[in-house]
């Protein structure tokens, strides 16, 4: 059997489930913002697209899966917008998987979530997300759509760990009472989606994390002491210097539920946990 996925936005997640998919089962297209990442796409073994710009409409049709991962903007998921009525008509779809983040909860002091917890952004980034998600839902049923909604918690893996800031000394640890994420390493993201793959449920929502939601500065100490370095220089959350990118990650506070991708995808997590994740991205890194 030959599979035609088509990836809208390439990026460190899609690539991911990539490096899982065997060439000999599936044909990959993906869409890249540049000649320069179009040529890193093509220098994998698979087709690259510039869009915005190119005309899609035929990949959209022979495609069997597709992968939606751009951010959505202040009208919702840009996708959808322009090709979701050609997305309505494909014959040939046999999956849908559109990545959305936990945000979309909003605050909850430290309480549990779960996906059927209401949907209460507090941040502009939560606030798209569910008028992207509602966009896909309301068209998804409308059309009979093979739609999964995977809301993904803060995502770490190869190159995106925290042992390069701690090595270079800009690692702080940034106190805010009662403040806990969850996480998710992107190989594991990877095996959740493969597992929707094999076992499309269509209008499925999971919340994609591991088991231990924690605070950000034991994660960051934690990476410190597998380096052996001296304690991280501490700094309360009101006073610290922070983007407003990194400063509106602080605005939710919750423990993010995974029971339904074990219950219902059969995902036993690689990474359970940080500790478990950053110990693996050590030995991948430093070995």
């Amino acid at each position: 059997m030959n599979y035609k996925l088509l990836s809208f936005g390439h990026g460190y997640s899609a690539h991911a489930l990539e490096k899982l998919l065997s060439l000999g089962e599936w044909k990959i297209s993906a869409t890249a913002r540049s000649s320069e990442k179009a040529k890193v796409i093509n220098d994998r073994k698979m087709s690259a697209f510039i869009w915005p710009g190119a005309d899609l409409s035929t990949e959209i049709e022979n495609a069997t899966h597709i992968l939606l991962s751009i951010p959505p903007n202040t009208n919702g998921d840009p996708i959808f917008l322009e090709y979701g009525v050609v997305i309505a008509n494909s014959k040939n779809l046999e999956w849908i998987g559109y990545l959305s983040t936990t945000a979309v909860y909003g605050d909850h002091k430290g309480g549990w979530v779960d996906e059927n917890t209401p949907l209460k952004p507090t941040t502009e980034r939560g606030n798209r997300r569910v008028l992207a998600e509602r966009q896909w839902l309301e068209l998804a049923k409308e059309n009979a759509l093979p739609l999964n909604i995977f809301r993904l918690a803060g995502i770490y893996g190869l190159g995106r760990g925290p042992f390069s800031k701690v090595l270079a000394g800009t690692a702080k640890r940034i106190i805010k009472k009662d403040q806990v994420f969850s996480r998710i390493h992107v190989d594991d993201i990877a095996r959740v989606l493969l597992a929707s793959i094999a076992k499309p449920n269509s209008g499925a929502i999971y919340n994609v994390c591991d088991d231990l939601a924690a605070p950000p500065q034991d994660v960051l100490s934690y990476a410190a002491k597998l380096l052996s370095k001296e304690k991280l220089p501490e700094f309360d959350f009101l006073d610290a210097e922070m983007s407003e990118m990194a400063r509106s990650f602080y605005a939710d506070s919750k423990r993010v539920d995974n029971k339904k991708i074990k219950a219902e995808l059969g995902v036993i997590l690689k990474y359970p946990n940080y500790k478990v994740g950053l110990e693996a991205l050590l030995d991948q890194e430093f070995s």
